[in-house]
């Protein structure tokens, strides 16, 4: 069988794993978030054209 890794040096690769995890999953929900943001104010742009479209607003100087 193979050698055993030391419960110290266990304890340090789950460290470091739980490390790289933690800021992968931070980087990907700040992604998701500023994608939802764009897709938001996105959405808000067009509603707002089409108000502004519907009350006659727009083309106008």
């Amino acid at each position: 069988m193979g050698a055993q890794i030391p419960e110290s040096d266990q304890i340090k690769q789950l460290k470091e794993f739980l490390g790289t995890d933690n800021k992968l999953t931070e980087i990907c929900f700040l992604d998701c978030v500023k994608t939802a943001q764009q897709i938001l104010q996105e959405c808000n742009i067009q509603q707002n054209e089409a108000l502004a479209a519907k009350a006659g607003l727009l083309g106008q100087p």
